[in-house]
């Protein structure tokens, strides 16, 4: 993806039928070449008057101080954010999944959560509590102390600091195809395919 203005759909790092049987293909074609390129579209849209803000990358975009008018501003935000959660939500599931965390990783969620298992309830039930739309996270701050949290819609949680390094969706779009209203389900079969290795990556670039 370009780094700024105009930004670029960026492709999957699998097969749309690499993670199945837990999604199946119909739902990753969808949700990322509908749903993903519509917010990349319509968040170029929304720049395209704007010169002054078209350098800013997607974090910056998110967290920098924009001066527009509400209804622009909650444009280029929901937008901008619906692009950042769900790159990173693409680049958080591979096919078959990781065994487990890698080190540093488990050490953290065991220090955290008291072992892996408490954790993945906690993440879990996180999720199930969403109401409506939108995506449970495990974060850290720059400390590299852990947090589970949910968000709203595309919201992200920049604003407050703390940087996702775990994340799934729960906008009925990422499962109903093949789960209908059984977001458990969904949840229980996400967690087969997590890429420990790119969590690691990210809490290893984010906590000090």
């Amino acid at each position: 993806m370009y780094e700024h203005y105009k930004f670029q759909l960026e492709p999957l790092p699998y097969n749309y039928d690499a993670l199945e049987p837990w999604i199946d293909s119909q739902t990753m074609m969808l949700h990322h070449d509908r749903h993903l390129r519509a917010y990349v579209e319509n968040l170029n849209a929304a720049l395209e008057g704007y010169v002054q803000y078209q350098g800013l990358t997607l974090q910056q975009l998110l967290v920098y101080p924009l001066n527009l008018p509400p209804k622009e501003l909650s444009k280029v935000r929901n937008n901008a954010g619906g692009v950042l959660n769900h790159q990173l939500y693409f680049t958080m599931m591979r096919p078959g999944g990781s065994s487990s965390p890698c080190p540093r990783t488990r050490s953290a969620l065991e220090r955290t959560f008291g072992s892996l298992e408490a954790f993945q309830d906690i993440f879990i039930q996180t999720a199930l509590g969403q109401f409506g739309s939108g995506y449970a996270w495990l974060v850290c701050d720059p400390q590299g102390r852990l947090k589970v949290l949910p968000t709203a819609n595309q919201d992200t949680t920049l604003p407050m600091n703390l940087y996702p390094i775990l994340g799934v969706d729960v906008w009925e779009h990422a499962y109903y195809l093949k789960y209908k209203n059984k977001r458990a389900d969904y949840l229980e079969s996400w967690m087969q395919i997590v890429n420990w290795d790119v969590v690691e990556r990210y809490y290893n670039a984010y906590a000090k």
